[in-house]
């Protein structure tokens, strides 16, 4: 494989294309618009969609049988709801609920009282929670996932001998972006793997030529790389915790030239 000079493709940017739906008119990006007169714009390249009830029924789990439930995301949250709603089962008040994050955790009153549930909640990744996991590897584990997901949780939860069930509740699919007539930006932003799935799906003719690529994360950045295409800016990096920032590092960079 040639090694491409990422610092002769820094030339001025313009134009990006921030894989995701457009945020309030005061967040990061916006400002970022504004103090280097970029052409911003805003799409969604992956949705998600639920997996039916029925579909569901014929993995023949019985989630009432668990003591304890992972949740990795909102989206998690959300189906894992709707499916215990459709099989009329509700949570008994002993069942133990593990969430990678806070936000997943907070995002959980929308469905249960917190403060009288056994709540167990990591920082930022999965391994945050094998402590917690270890401590607990007499319960049955329900881990509700996407289509898509890492192996780090049930492969832990194996390797100390626990019980676990695991479920696809939702895909991640490709948008259609077959409107957008020309995809040549100066940046596009990627923020997960399935988004680099999509843009190939969409635009399978699709030429890099000075078009640099963001990724955020060590994943989307491998997808990247494994899609043939030339990673110019990754994030997040030790100086720029964000894309934002990341993006501004290095437009600073580009566009004094």
């Amino acid at each position: 494989m040639n090694v491409v000079d990422v610092e002769s493709r820094k030339t001025k940017v313009k134009s990006i294309l921030i894989s995701q739906p457009e945020p309030p008119a005061d967040s990061p990006y916006h400002k970022l618009g504004d103090k280097f007169n970029l052409k911003l714009d805003f799409r969604k390249f992956i949705k998600i969609e639920s997996v039916t009830f029925k579909e569901f029924r014929k993995e023949k789990i019985d989630i009432s049988s668990h003591t304890a439930v992972v949740f990795t995301s909102r989206n998690a949250v959300d189906n894992f709801f709707r499916v215990c709603k459709e099989a009329k089962i509700e949570m008994p008040a002993e069942m133990k609920y593990f969430c990678v994050a806070e936000q997943t955790a907070f995002y959980l009153q929308k469905y249960i009282t917190i403060r009288k549930r056994k709540l167990f909640v990591g920082t930022k990744t999965a391994s945050d929670l094998f402590e917690y996991f270890k401590k607990h590897a007499a319960d049955k584990y329900f881990y509700p996932c996407s289509d898509i997901r890492k192996d780090d949780i049930p492969d832990y939860l194996k390797s100390i001998g626990a019980h676990c069930s695991e479920a696809v509740l939702y895909k991640t699919v490709s948008e259609d972006l077959t409107d957008i007539k020309n995809i040549n930006y100066d940046v596009i932003a990627f923020f997960s793997p399935s988004g680099v799935t999509s843009l190939l799906a969409n635009f399978p003719d699709f030429d890099q030529k000075n078009t640099r690529i963001a990724a955020f994360g060590p994943t989307t950045a491998a997808a990247v790389r494994e899609a043939g295409l030339i990673l110019d800016i990754e994030a997040p990096m030790p100086n720029a915790p964000s894309m934002t920032g990341e993006l501004e590092l290095y437009i600073k960079e580009a566009n004094k030239k």
